[in-house]
């Protein structure tokens, strides 16, 4: 029958009668009705605590499914009632001291989550004796109560001596109990500053003899202990990484994962390149399969990739097919997916890629459209011997005359002029066609940009950033920057062109907006082409540092950083854990003889990793952008200007970023 009934507001007093009632009842079954109304009303937020001495007289009923609602009630009043909740002690003695080993584990699992201090001092005692209790079942559960009452009382676990018993669990002959033990250990030594777990080879290889009789969950906390095992000889990781992979095959997909990250882990300690490919190879069918699943486990699964496949490129090389979208993908599937294409598109795939790009630039999700044209872009940059076949397909896009599509495709053809200078501007009469489309700044940035970068090939160059300039006030910062550098280009370019929209754009850069960047440009071109237009053309026309796809690709040491967070938030959001969690204890990569330092030589040391602070070092510019202005009008092409303001270089004091402190007090050496 369905438990829905119960789930009706009742009367304390109905239920204290209920409970107290003195009808004959062998069974229990009437009190096991009433307790099942007062969960119902727990659950539904209505008060039950001035039940509270009503249920103490209940726990005496020997009955498991009983027991278990008197102590959920318990949990769910104790810390409000701390009074009341001293009248329990009795008879969780009692029942830690049943028979029963499920009604042990429930006192002693239901002690420990009732912080009351009192409660807790009583419970010391009872938890060492479950931690050596002949049923599995309450060793299990008294190894994860070690964790929760550390959360509580650091000093008191410490004092007790309880991590040193925790530690000897792991020589359990239960795997259960191992996982259990080895969970804990893990939160302990994740939530503490000074006590740091680590392994030795004989720990690591008897945890990974147990993973084969644990359950799912079980394996994940064992597999997540093993990246607290540091290898000191390359053999030994890749011994381990083999006995591993058999578990690339499991149904749940976060012991797949986990699975992933502990042989992405131990690759850093391997010597031969061999090893790592043939490693690398039998990583990519499981990841694979994790892309057939439900779509938040293959978002995930894509987030994850996209960090493995940027540390090892050879994992899921030949694989490209995998990651097409289907129509039927949710968008933010899709977008991991194209994030993931890119980074695998090659010499030799870059076709497929481009065709599936193209259709994609063809579909209704404007979100989608824009990331699948300047993925197009984006491609052309990256593979040289595409580029002629990316910009031929994003000339088509522009000929459809969608207006998001039009824009998209211009802001990456700006890219791509700066990859290949005096290339391919035989398309920008193509692109000029299409100003009037142009609402979004980025958009319009690129394409001032073109104009003013070629404006002695464009024969109305000063005509188009005249149509531009009309709005020049009500323009986002973005537009008034790129429109100020273009139309200085044009009239060191083509002086007679520009020298009627040279001063009036210098004029508002400096009178009428409140930008400083803005109003600081225009300062230094003012006086640049004041003082000597040579140095002003050297400086504005000056070469520019070829742009590449590889600034897309994460820094190296985030990237260590999360491929140490693979299948948790870190690796989702591509952020470093201390970004988002509060007191955070970092990952790093341990020292040892056999790490590849030539792949991750910011591990050197066995410090934590200084952290990125909001607040990031300040740096000197350089002195081509730190100009001392003299004198006050100069005459240049025909007119006169005057600056009455003069710019003073200012040593600032250096803002340092401060040092995490590191190293362990406290070694759990296993």
């Amino acid at each position: 029958m369905s438990d829905a009934k119960y789930f009706q507001r009742g009367k304390i007093q109905e239920l204290r009668a209920e409970l107290n009632s003195d009808k004959r009842d062998p069974k229990h079954t009437k009190k096991k009705t009433v307790m099942k109304k007062i969960v119902a009303n727990m659950t539904m937020g209505n008060d039950m605590s001035p039940l509270f001495p009503d249920i103490i007289n209940v726990m005496n009923v020997p009955i498991l499914e009983i027991k278990k609602m008197v102590y959920l009630y318990l949990i769910n009043y104790a810390r409000s009632k701390p009074d009341m909740a001293m009248m329990a002690i009795t008879m969780f003695i009692k029942d830690v001291e049943d028979p029963n080993p499920l009604i042990r584990a429930l006192a002693i699992r239901t002690m420990g989550y009732i912080q009351v201090e009192k409660i807790i001092d009583c419970l010391i005692d009872p938890l060492s004796h479950c931690l050596r209790d002949q049923d599995p079942y309450v060793r299990k559960t008294a190894a994860i109560c070690v964790a929760k009452l550390y959360m509580y009382d650091r000093g008191l676990v410490e004092s007790e001596r309880l991590i040193e018993k925790l530690r000897d669990l792991l020589n359990d002959p239960n795997p259960t109990v191992v996982a259990n033990a080895v969970a804990a250990l893990t939160e302990i030594s994740e939530r503490s500053d000074d006590i740091q777990l680590s392994l030795n080879l004989s720990v690591a290889s008897k945890l990974v003899t147990a993973l084969n009789e644990c359950s799912e969950w079980g394996q994940t906390y064992i597999l997540e202990a093993l990246m607290y095992y540091v290898p000191q000889d390359s053999g030994n990781a890749e011994l381990l990484a083999e006995r591993i992979t058999p578990r690339l095959q499991h149904a749940n997909s976060a012991v797949v994962l986990t699975s992933v990250k502990v042989i992405v882990y131990l690759m850093n300690y391997m010597e031969k390149e061999e090893d790592i490919s043939n490693l690398c190879r039998k990583l990519s069918p499981p990841l694979v399969t994790l892309l057939s699943a439900e779509p938040e486990v293959q978002y995930v699964a894509l987030r994850n990739i996209l960090l493995v496949i940027q540390k090892r490129p050879e994992v899921l090389k030949n694989d490209m097919k995998v990651f097409f979208c289907k129509y039927n993908d949710p968008i933010y599937v899709k977008m991991a997916k194209l994030e993931i294409m890119f980074c695998l598109a090659n010499a030799g795939n870059v076709d497929q890629v481009l065709s599936e790009l193209k259709e994609y630039a063809a579909e209704v999700d404007v979100d989608f459209v824009r990331k699948a044209v300047r993925s197009i872009g984006r491609l052309a940059v990256k593979i040289e011997s595409a580029a002629q076949r990316c910009i031929a397909a994003l000339i088509e896009l522009i000929e459809t005359k969608v207006n998001y599509v039009v824009q998209e495709a211009i802001v990456v053809i700006k890219d791509i002029f700066r990859k290949y200078p005096n290339q391919y501007e035989s398309i920008i009469g193509t692109l000029c066609e299409n100003l009037d489309n142009l609402d979004e700044p980025e958009a319009k940035a690129a394409m001032i940009w073109i104009i003013g970068q070629y404006a002695d090939r464009i024969e109305n160059a000063d005509v188009l950033l005249d149509d531009f300039l009309y709005t020049f006030l009500e323009e986002p910062v973005e537009v008034q920057l790129a429109l100020l550098t273009a139309t200085v280009k044009l009239f060191i370019k083509r002086p007679t062109a520009g020298q009627d929209l040279v001063p009036k754009v210098l004029k508002w850069a400096t009178e009428e907006v409140d930008n400083p960047d803005l109003r600081d440009r225009g300062y230094v071109y003012w006086r640049l082409l004041s003082t000597d237009p040579a140095a002003a053309k050297a400086v504005v026309l000056s070469e520019k540092p070829q742009i590449s796809t590889e600034t897309d690709n994460m820094e190296p040491a985030l990237l260590d950083e999360l491929l140490l967070h693979v299948s948790s938030l870190a690796s989702i959001y591509h952020k470093s854990p201390t970004t988002f969690i509060s007191n955070y204890k970092p990952r790093y990569l341990m020292p040892s003889p056999v790490l590849q330092r030539s792949r991750s030589s910011q591990f050197e040391s066995n410090l934590p990793i200084p952290q990125t602070t909001e607040v990031q070092e300040q740096k000197e510019a350089t002195a081509a952008n730190r100009l001392s202005f003299n004198g006050n009008g100069y005459d240049f092409s025909g007119f006169q200007t005057g600056n009455p303001y003069a710019t003073e270089v200012v040593n600032r004091p250096e803002i340092r970023q401060s040092q995490v402190t590191g190293g362990a007090d406290l070694l759990l050496d296993l």
